[in-house]
Parts: C-alpha cells; structure tokens; sequence
C-alpha cells in the first residue's frame, strides 16, 4: 500500500461519513478512524496487537496495551505532581510549530482547551495534529522539536483545570 491509496482513504473516510476503516494488504494494516478528531493513519504489521488511541495512553508502557482497549485520558504519572501525561498515538516525528520559523503550538505555561492543537507527529509523510482532550495548562514538554518518538512515549504533561 503506497501514500496515495492512503490519501484516498482518508479522502473517502472525509467525505462519505465513515468512522473506522480497516484495511489489510500484504500483510500491512491501516486503520483509520475518526472520533470527532482529525483522522489518524496508523500502520503496523498485520499480527500487532497494539492499539491506537487518539492523543492520550495509559501510564503504563505500549507492551502493556491490548487490542480491545481505547482509553481517552493517561492516568497522573505522579500523584503528588497530578499531571495528565499527553502520549504519542503513533510512531513519528515530533514537531512543535507548524514550520520551522513559527512559534510552538504550547509551551510551558499555556492554557489550553479541547481541541488545541499541541504539536504535530510526521508519519509516512503525513502530518497528525495531536490536539488537546481536557482543560488545563502545560506544565512540562518532554519531547524536543525535531526528535523521533515512539508509540505510547510521554510528549505533555498538562495540570487538569479545578472545576469551580
């Protein structure tokens, strides 16, 4: 399966009102799937059993995963800091700006809501935005601009809103 029979899957996936999608192909298969996000393209071998979340994973490691679970919220990585820790979806690479001479979508500091954008990881030639899920502010950046990350490795920690 090359990039342009992926595009065109996104495109149908776009158009027609489609959710999920699985394809198999010499034993490559792409997911894609639409939950009032962006669409995210995965690709693993055919006998992974890995699954893909949208922007958030558990606190433990990928290994640790199964194929039935799909968790919208990690859990604090320390109690005592109450950190919501934001990880990679995917496998790719990390970037914090649109381009290299735009400012970073967060940084440290920031305040941000459902559907910010946080960064972008470039698999396959493709740019996902990984957006915010939850009100809060970002408290650390653990990923360097420009670094490659892994499938489930820690990129926000972000400081959930108190509810009034």
């Amino acid at each position: 399966m090359n990039i342009k029979e992926i595009k065109e899957l996104i495109e149908v996936v776009s158009q027609h009102g489609i959710t999920d999608l699985e394809v198999e192909r010499s034993g490559v298969k792409v997911r894609i799937r639409k939950e009032g996000q962006p669409v995210v393209v995965s690709s693993v071998p055919a006998n992974s059993t890995y699954a893909f979340p949208t922007g958030y994973a558990p606190a433990a490691p990928p290994a640790a995963a199964s194929a039935s679970s799909s968790v919208s919220a990690a859990a604090p990585l320390n109690e005592e800091e109450g950190l919501l820790i934001v990880r990679s979806p995917i496998v790719g690479t990390f970037y914090r700006s649109p381009n290299p001479e735009a400012e970073p979508f967060v940084k440290a500091g920031d305040a941000v809501e459902p559907g910010r954008v946080l960064c972008i990881i470039e698999a396959m030639k493709l740019m996902n935005e990984i957006e915010a899920e939850v009100s809060g502010e970002i408290v650390k950046v653990y990923v360097e601009n420009g670094e490659p990350v892994e499938f489930g490795q820690a990129l926000f920690g972000i400081r959930l809103s108190k509810k009034a």
